[in-house]
């Protein structure tokens, strides 16, 4: 509609900066339509990063330097997390990105169900507060969490207490395989990596049982102490092999929640934010190197609100 008479007889004349003209055929007047600066540093940097335009050319694009691109770029505000309390099962977990100097990383919390992602916290370091105050902020949002999938990392349990806890079968598997690697040359090593390569294909009293017998078979192997030629003091021979029994000791209580709960669709790993999400989200990161943190976080924080958007 022309904005002089109010007549819809207008046609398209080109653009200029990108932005369509229009030329109204009654009154002859020329004009564009507006766009708020939000709006315009939004197109700007979807077109930088989803459209791997460069600098140079939407300089070309809209008219305008390559400095002025960079500042609507680096200005854009992503949009606000908009939330839809209901009852969830959360897998969570973390990642991390960039060199050692300038590590960054990002915990994220998953709906199941749905897919979608829910809230997230950028992060330094993998701490049990950060998973802490993103559970409580969910709860303050008005969310019930049903049940919920993790990696297993030390204190995790405490934090989401009274909640139908799994332990991710994926990181299970990982933790032994780094004890004992995936050729364990010690038979106690073998006969555990055949006990654990059936995890998903039974339940928790037939593995645990499986688990006893392998521990009664080999404790007193696990038990042997050696002196060590530097302190002198006595330790375990085979430790590896006693870390990695004790670790799937110490999660036997979690490795079998979706199976015990079979009402509730509990996932059994926390590959859907693995493969699904941050595999998506380093990628982006890694095509446009040199990013500074600022930017980081915003393409991070504007992947993680439109993921899987409609």
């Amino acid at each position: 509609m022309c904005p002089k008479c109010s007549l819809k007889n207008i046609i398209k004349i080109g653009k200029r900066r990108g932005i369509q003209r229009y030329l109204c055929k009654d009154c002859k007047k020329k004009f564009q339509h507006t766009r708020r600066p939000e709006q315009l540093q939004k197109i700007i940097f979807q077109e930088y990063f989803l459209n791997r335009q460069t600098l140079k050319q939407l300089a070309s694009k809209f008219d305008r330097s390559i400095p002025w691109i960079m500042k609507q770029r680096d200005e854009y505000i992503v949009d606000e997390k908009v939330h839809n309390p209901r009852a969830v099962n959360l897998v969570c977990d973390a990642t991390f990105y960039g060199k050692r100097k300038d590590k960054l990383g990002t915990l994220v919390f998953k709906d199941v169900e749905s897919k979608e992602i829910l809230i997230w916290k950028h992060i330094q370091s993998e701490v049990v507060q950060d998973y802490r105050y993103l559970k409580e902020e969910l709860i303050r949002l008005g969310y019930t969490i049903i049940s919920v999938t993790l990696d297993g990392k030390r204190g995790l349990y405490k934090a989401f207490k009274d909640i139908p806890i799994q332990m991710c079968y994926f990181h299970q598997k990982k933790i032994v395989q780094r004890y004992i690697t995936m050729k364990p040359k010690l038979e106690a090593g073998k006969e555990l990596k055949k006990i654990v390569s059936r995890l998903t294909m039974t339940n928790q009293k037939s593995f645990t049982q499986k688990l006893d017998e392998w521990y009664e078979e080999y404790q007193v192997f696990l038990d042997e102490k050696t002196i060590s030629n530097t302190t002198g003091k006595l330790h375990y021979t085979h430790p590896r092999v006693r870390a990695a029994y004790r670790s799937l000791k110490t999660n036997l209580p979690h490795l079998f929640t979706y199976k015990n709960y079979k009402n509730i669709a509990i996932s059994n790993t926390t590959n859907a934010l693995e493969g699904g999400v941050f595999s998506h989200m380093k990628n982006m990161i890694s095509l446009h190197r040199g990013l500074s943190k600022s930017l980081k976080i915003n393409l991070v924080d504007y992947y993680l609100v439109n993921y899987q958007k409609k």
